[in-house]
């Protein structure tokens, strides 16, 4: 367990982690009877701009998104793919509908938790569907897509800016309902290298992450990113951008090592890593991991969140792999300032 000089909120602690100003104790996602310091509040969209999973013949599983995208899966417990993009062709960029992601009236559930109390103390996070690219990949499907950056990148930057104009409205909503951050999904990366190389990735998304980080960051609120792949050849763009928290469930991908070059400047959210250590079932493994993450990524006062991946069944993990994560992580969560780092009690 963990020793408490005094009982800071969830929000405290993630606040001063994010901001290095020494938390009492590693700021968490874990799971009850751990700590959890994170409420995460969603906007709802009307059913009528997007429908639920329908099952179309003995095997097959297909829904339409808000977006327009047809998904489709094999399995009922499967998160799916776009088998469809809602963009046809280029040529109805400017013209196809989008949804109004920035109208308030779908953020009043958000504004209810809130101020009916069930965020309790914890630090809010309000969810975005992406950042533009996870949402236009979608719209031409990621094979197609990545063509069309190399092909027609004035086309594709047309259809960004559309995109970007929404989440700027949909960051100002999220704001009114007094959320601390917004965090998005962009998968950027295979487990080789980045998507398309990044000299392209800057010259045509990093200006909308400078636009929508700077929105957040005038509102009062932090950005966060989750991303899967390896990326870390922009992730000194990605500061410089604005991004406050990176949560990557793969650390090792990247090496530990490496990610620890960026310690104090950005924080980062990491389990252990679900696809190596993890998958050894081996205490002293996850163990030692997780001390390491702690002593290499959360040494400048904060910087590190304890994650903890919510899917066991998805990676093959019986969850007492990831019980032994969490107490691991906790086993190290009081912060000594004189020491500079967190300490085993």
């Amino acid at each position: 367990m963990y020793r408490a000089v005094k009982m800071m909120t969830g929000k405290e602690i993630v606040k001063r982690t994010v901001s290095f100003t020494y938390p009492e104790r590693i700021a968490c996602s874990f799971p009850s009877p751990y700590p959890n310091d994170f409420y995460y509040a969603r906007m709802e969209l009307p059913k009528s701009t997007g429908n639920d999973w329908e099952k179309v013949d003995a095997v097959r599983w297909e829904r339409i998104d808000e977006w327009g995208n047809r998904w489709a899966r094999l399995d009922d417990s499967s998160k799916g793919e776009v088998v469809k993009g809602a963009l046809d062709n280029l040529n109805n960029i400017e013209t196809i509908p989008l949804p109004d992601i920035g109208c308030y009236a779908y953020y009043k559930r958000v504004e209810e938790c809130f101020s009916s109390g069930e965020s309790n103390g914890k630090y809010t996070i309000g969810w975005l569907p992406g950042f533009a690219f996870n949402i236009t990949r979608k719209m031409r499907r990621l094979e197609q897509y990545l063509e069309d950056i190399v092909l027609y990148p004035d086309r594709i930057k047309v259809l960004l800016r559309r995109i970007d104009d929404l989440l700027e409205k949909a960051i100002q909503c999220y704001a009114r309902t007094g959320v601390d951050a917004i965090m998005f999904p962009e998968d950027w990366g295979s487990q080789q290298s980045l998507f398309i190389s990044p000299g392209m990735w800057r010259e045509i998304f990093k200006p909308g992450f400078i636009r929508l980080c700077t929105v957040a960051h005038s509102l009062g609120l932090k950005a966060f990113m989750h991303s899967c792949g390896l990326i870390i050849r922009i992730i000194p763009d990605l500061i410089e951008c604005g991004i406050d928290v990176l949560q990557f469930d793969q650390p090792r991908l990247h090496g530990i090592d490496a990610l620890a070059e960026f310690s104090g400047k950005v924080t980062f959210w990491c389990p252990v890593d679900i696809q190596t250590t993890l998958q050894t079932k081996n205490p002293d493994n996850i163990g030692m991991e997780a001390k390491e993450l702690i002593e290499k990524l959360g040494n400048k006062g904060g910087g590190l969140i304890a994650g903890y991946y919510i899917d066991n069944e998805s990676i093959g993990l019986d969850p007492k792999w990831q019980d032994i994560a969490c107490k691991a992580f906790l086993r190290y969560s009081c912060y000594s300032q004189k020491g500079g780092g967190y300490e085993i009690l």
